[in-house]
Order: structure tokens, then C-alpha cells, then sequence
């Protein structure tokens, strides 16, 4: 009799037990899973730019952004320097509402197109003199960490200028871009304040190095 009252008595712990597992488990499903903030460059210009800018400047054909495989994605990265540089990390809850190339290219047109006429590769539209065309390869862009509360963001970008059409295009120059700017803080809002930042500063750098080589080649 004991011994079946001990059977009894271990069997029906197990039994709830299993239960309140089920239980558990199902309520930990029934939770919302916590939704990742979604992060861009803003809402950009605000206010019209000179309408007769478009006649002072050759014009500009924009492909897309060529990206690593790294890199084609919405997430927000980062390395740690530190400890292992060769890392890219995502940021759990926090993510681009697009890839980094197609924001990239998106400011670069908004911010481009403020002074010279800017087309897409497959527009069709006949210019008066031949336009030239910038193709851009992305190589970096992430929240680079040297200790645990310092960061910055950082793009590396490669850019090739030529001109022409029909697959055969002229060099006109090529040049790397690396720009990195400070991070407020050592988290995603940080990081993606950081990055907006570097990136508009790199369309300045690039703007002026459009400048001087339409001087140089006598584009103007």
C-alpha cells in the first residue's frame, strides 16, 4: 500500500508538473514579440531649390549602389574594435527601412539633383552635352566601436566617374571616400545619428570632387 500510494503520489507531480510547462509555454507565446524601430535619413530638403539650377551644371547619370553581400540588408551593424573588428553585428530591435545602398543612393539623388540634373541609368533622356555617369560601390557602413562607450559611424565608399553610353563609357576618375562621425551614444539611435551624418557629409565630398573634375576635364 505505500508503495502505490508513492507511485500515485510521483505520478501526479509529474503529470502537473507537465501541465503548468504547457502552461507557461503558452503564455510565453501569447506574448508580443518586442518590434524593431525602424530607422532612415529623414525627411531630407523642405523647400524647393531654384528652378534654374538645372541649366548651370552638366548632367548627372546615377546607377545604383553596388553593396557586399554583407551589407544588403535593412539591418543596423556594428563592430566592436576592440575585441573583434572583423565581426558585423545587427542590432536586435532595430533596423533601416531599407537596404544601406538604396538610402545611399536615394540622398545622394535628393542631394545631387539641389545642383545639376540627376537621371536614372535607364531613364532615356537626352541631354544637351554628354552627361556623365557616377557608379558607386558601398564597402562599409556601420557603427565602429573602439571602447565600450565611444563609437562613430563610418562609410567607405568607391566611386567611378565616366562618360559616354550604349556600355562603353570613358574613365574620368575614380575615388575612394571614408568618412566617420561621432557617435552621441553607444547604442542603434547613436549609431544611425552617426551614420546619417557621415553619409551627408561624404555627398559633400563627393559634390566637390564632381566640381573639380568637370574643371579639370573642361566639362563646364
Amino acid at each position: 500500500m505505500k508503495m502505490g500510494a508513492k507511485y500515485t503520489y510521483s505520478t501526479g507531480a509529474r503529470a502537473l508538473f507537465c501541465c503548468m510547462a504547457l502552461v507557461l509555454g503558452g503564455c510565453a507565446q501569447l506574448q508580443p514579440q518586442p518590434r524593431a524601430t525602424v530607422y532612415d535619413f529623414g525627411p531630407g530638403a523642405v523647400a524647393m531649390a531654384p528652378a534654374n539650377r538645372l541649366a548651370q551644371r552638366p548632367a548627372l547619370v546615377l546607377s545604383d549602389v553596388e553593396a557586399s553581400a554583407a551589407l544588403d540588408s535593412t539591418a543596423v551593424l556594428y563592430r566592436l574594435a576592440y575585441s573583434d573588428a572583423q565581426q558585423l553585428r545587427p542590432y536586435a530591435h532595430a533596423r533601416w527601412s531599407m537596404s544601406p545602398s538604396q538610402l545611399l543612393r536615394q540622398r545622394l539623388r535628393e542631394q545631387l539633383a539641389l545642383h545639376r540634373p540627376v537621371l536614372n541609368a535607364a531613364q532615356g533622356v537626352v541631354v544637351g552635352k554628354p552627361a556623365m555617369n557616377l557608379h558607386l560601390d558601398l564597402d562599409e557602413f556601420s557603427q565602429l566601436f573602439d571602447g565600450a562607450q565611444h563609437s562613430s559611424g563610418l562609410v567607405r565608399v568607391r566611386a567611378t566617374l565616366g562618360q559616354g553610353g550604349e556600355g562603353v563609357e570613358r574613365l574620368l576618375a575614380q575615388r575612394s571616400f571614408v568618412v566617420q562621425r561621432p557617435a552621441a551614444s553607444a547604442d542603434a539611435p547613436g549609431g544611425v545619428r552617426a551614420l546619417t551624418q557621415a553619409t551627408d557629409a561624404l555627398i559633400e565630398e563627393i559634390e566637390l570632387w564632381l566640381q573639380q573634375v568637370e574643371q579639370a576635364q573642361g566639362l563646364k
